[in-house]
């Protein structure tokens, strides 16, 4: 994969088309907003209503920019083939150390978020199934030394 693509699944590109869309129209509305009340209240060097909200909107627009370029250089994948672990894929492993059944979406790295389950097929686990097959073993070399897997199950959904 090119050094220059982002890689998406239909639903990180979903998402970042939303985020975009939204502050775009809401959010520009409510800082220009913002800053007008902000401008009202008088004296603009020790307005710290004016200042907050400029910074906010210098983020916002550096977010907007940052999101074009994305979509810009944005490669969709399509997961649909269940037999290989590829980026979309969601795996169940089992932690062969504590018997414990884990499950994973591969993603993108910019839509992984360990919370919500979501690992990047850059990462050291993620790297290590990619094209791996149900009822391969994987190891992962980790902090706090290397962690077993077995692969038991790989949805597309």
């Amino acid at each position: 994969m090119s050094n220059d693509e982002i890689i998406l699944t239909p639903e990180g590109l979903a998402k970042l088309e939303s985020e975009l869309e939204d502050l775009k129209t809401v959010k520009r509305k409510e800082l220009s907003e913002r800053i007008k009340l902000a401008i009202s209240y008088g004296d603009l060097k020790e307005n710290s209503e004016y200042h907050s909200a400029k910074n906010d909107q210098s983020f916002m627009e550096t977010r907007i920019l940052t999101i074009e370029r994305m979509l810009k250089k944005a490669k969709v994948v399509k997961t649909l083939d269940n037999s290989k672990v590829q980026v979309g894929s969601t795996v169940i492993l089992n932690d062969i150390e504590f018997k414990e059944t884990i499950t994973y979406k591969i993603v993108g790295s910019s839509e992984a978020d360990v919370s919500l389950n979501k690992i990047s097929y850059e990462s050291p686990l993620g790297n290590s199934l990619m094209n791996k097959s149900v009822g391969d073993k994987i190891s992962v070399n980790a902090p706090m030394g290397v962690i077993s897997y077995e692969l038991l199950e790989i949805k597309t959904v």
